[in-house]
């Protein structure tokens, strides 16, 4: 099989084909929209899989190139990243979801937002605009502006796939739940408690994130992407510095690499601990719960005191970080982690060893290896069914490569690998925090060094960067363009969250519905940074 970028040079509708650029790790190729299912198809048949990070649609029609299409893939084993621009869109493309599914989410939410049709896309419904929205409303269209009003609004019935048999119930679950989660329907199709079929429908709080991003300067942008969702404040807010730091070719110090590994192991810490907590809820297994949430709390506690929010909120700024703890609090902070790293050892046996919780979560819920690729899983949901896909380890970032990262697999794919995958993260991340707080306490005691400041006139403008980190979920991707004036002119925010829901129903087949809600938390995924 010829190389990629030999492959791309000797294409047949070359010269329509243009390598724009072609780095070290990164390369932007400008395709003909006709073309992209082929090169597609091409790119996914070779080995090892390319991982999906982002597709984006961007309104361009103001600089003459019409709608694009952005398309991010990266190739693991070569530490390299391909970008695909198909431009000079009008009102259609060809769809891509037929050749991989992944981004049947993301052509569906173009079709609402910018108003551009995926022709022969397998399932054309509505994803973000419920039923009810007027016809030619396309919010993310550079015509529409944001905190326009919409008065037409009327309130309609959404659409779900149709049934029928003897013994055939539907079953619905949400959009208000019990607890305080945030709003999602789930509609079961069942015979007798066995689920035979599985819907689900989020975007019910839509907050058009990207649409407030428009026109808002870099440190604008950053407050607004802190706060797209709590539970991964670190990995919204690094991917979006690392995508601006891209843009002002700017590298930072060591020290800067460094609390921003801890930030980021801190986050993943404390998730962990509570997505183990909110498993054991799923059975009902008070005492697991219990102990998962004493434990995410003392973090983040811990949080609070030495870096003043309980969920990092402020601590990366682009070109560098907020004021650091010293060698003393370094000390402190770990600490406090050894003595939580003693209490995780001492009650997750009680767990792992615990028969009824093990035969609630073993062969439930499982993700097939072949799915999860099809579907762009990431994550530990992806590492539980045999993928190694942790960011940490494929693309060289901050200080993982320093830790020799390896992503932690398991293979059967089922709600006790997800659950495995965590435990043993959660180990390897005490051990790299030890490792990293032990390299800050030789620092000096007091660590206000300023964030090295953006020179905006050298900052690339009207050209895309991105920014990808391994959250806890899995990987989250910024994709960002600058304006003429250094302000945002398209950012994307792509979660592990929504490239993992339409994954979750896909497993349910099979099993019993009250093996939903262990199977729904095994995945624990977040609604606020899908419904940005």
């Amino acid at each position: 099989m010829l190389g990629l970028r030999e492959y791309l040079q000797s294409y047949h509708s070359y010269p329509s084909i243009e390598i724009v650029e072609w780095g070290k790790q990164e390369g932007i190729v400008d395709v003909p929209p006709r073309d992209l299912p082929e090169i597609l198809t091409y790119c996914l048949a070779m080995r090892p899989r390319p991982i999906w990070l982002t597709h984006v649609v961007n309104d361009e029609r103001q600089l003459g190139r019409g709608f694009c299409v952005y398309l991010v893939l990266h190739f693991p084993g070569k530490d390299f990243s391909l970008t695909l621009v198909a431009k000079e869109i009008l009102g259609e493309f060809p769809t891509l979801a037929l050749i991989f599914p992944a981004l049947n989410w993301s052509e569906r939410e173009a079709q609402d937002l910018f108003g551009i049709k995926a022709v022969g896309h397998p399932d054309p419904r509505a994803l973000v605009l419920h039923p009810g929205w007027p016809k030619g409303f396309h919010p993310l269209r550079k015509d529409y502006k944001a905190g326009q009003e919409c008065k037409e609004f009327k309130r309609a019935p959404l659409v779900f796939s149709e049934a029928h048999g003897d013994g055939l119930f539907e079953v619905s679950v949400g959009p208000i739940h019990a607890g305080i989660i945030e709003p999602g329907h789930f509609r079961f199709y069942t015979v007798g408690e066995t689920v035979l079929h599985l819907e689900a429908q989020l975007f019910f709080t839509h907050k058009g994130i990207e649409k407030l991003l428009e026109g808002k300067s870099i440190e604008e942008g950053l407050r607004i992407i802190e706060r797209v969702c709590g539970v991964c404040t670190v990995s919204h807010s690094l991917a979006y510095c690392e995508a601006v730091e891209k843009l002002a070719t700017l590298e930072v110090p060591r020290k800067v690499l460094l609390w921003r590994t801890i930030l980021s192991e801190l986050e993943r810490i404390y998730n962990h601990v509570g997505d183990i907590g909110n498993m054991c809820a799923g059975v009902g297994f008070a005492l697991g719960n219990a102990n998962g949430s004493q434990c995410k709390e003392k973090l983040q506690r811990l949080n609070l005191e030495f870096f003043g929010h309980r969920f990092l909120r402020g601590m990366v700024v682009p070109g560098g970080m907020k004021p650091l703890p010293g060698a003393q609090d370094s000390q402190s902070i770990l600490n406090r982690l050894l003595v939580l790293s003693d209490d995780f050892e001492e009650w997750i046996p009680l767990l792992l060893k615990h028969d009824g919780f093990r035969q609630r979560a073993v062969t439930t819920g499982v993700l097939k290896p072949e799915v999860a690729l099809d579907m762009g899983v990431t994550g530990p949901a992806a590492r539980a069914s045999g993928i190694p896909n942790d960011w940490r380890e494929l693309h060289a970032h901050l200080l993982y490569p320093e830790l020799n990262v390896k992503s932690i697999v398991e293979h059967d794919g089922d709600v006790w690998s997800r659950l495995m995958v965590r435990v043993k993260e959660t180990r390897e991340s005490f051990r790299f925090l030890n490792t990293l707080l032990r390299e800050a306490m030789e620092g000096s005691e007091l660590n206000h060094d300023k964030p090295t400041p953006l020179d905006y006139e050298k900052i690339r403008t009207m050209s895309p960067a991105w920014g990808c980190v391994e959250s806890p979920k899995g990987t989250d991707v910024i994709w960002l363009m600058l304006d003429d004036e250094g302000k945002i002119y398209r950012c994307r925010i792509r979660s592990a969250s929504y490239a993992n829901w339409p994954a979750v129903p896909l497993t349910v087949p099979g099993n019993i519905v009250p093996d939903f809600p262990l199977i729904n938390k095994s995945f624990e995924l977040c609604y606020s940074c899908s419904d940005r």
